[in-house]
């Protein structure tokens, strides 16, 4: 892309809300963040989105990237833009939500992750950005689901 814009754009980035189901109430899989913003801070699975890449297969490469979880089905979740949700600049992120049985899947934290791990949602610790919105509104979806 040889072309520039003169105006300003706004970065697109993907968080995944993946939901964990066993015989314990269920749970939702973190990352800590290995950088700043938010270093050190739990946050939800995700990214930037590649210049030449899908919103989708950002997703999938990113859930892959910072928990080793491969081969699921994403479900659109919505977007969210709040102009100040990311400190660093202004971004629109793409969220998507799934669920699997926990005990299939391997967790392991690489890329910028510096950990991985299954939170109980009833006991989800502090989170960046404004992932608590996000996994708010991926419940209601994954509630209805169910249904």
């Amino acid at each position: 892309m040889a072309y520039t814009y003169q105006y300003p754009h706004m970065a697109v980035t993907v968080d995944i809300v993946l939901f964990g189901i066993s015989k314990h109430a269920p749970s939702v899989l973190l990352i800590k963040r290995g950088n700043e913003p938010f270093k050190d801070c739990w946050a939800l699975p995700g990214g930037y989105v590649d210049m030449g890449e899908k919103i989708e297969a950002a997703a999938i490469r990113e859930l892959s990237e910072e928990t080793g979880v491969r081969s699921i089905g994403l479900n659109f979740l919505g977007f969210f833009d709040d102009v100040e949700r990311d400190p660093r600049e202004r971004t629109v992120s793409f969220a998507y939500w799934s669920s699997i049985k926990m005990e299939h899947q391997n967790i392991m934290a690489a890329d910028d992750a510096s950990a991985a791990q299954w939170h109980a949602l009833a006991q989800l610790p502090h989170l960046a950005f404004d992932h608590n919105e996000i996994i708010d509104r991926a419940i209601s979806e994954f509630q209805a689901a169910k249904s």
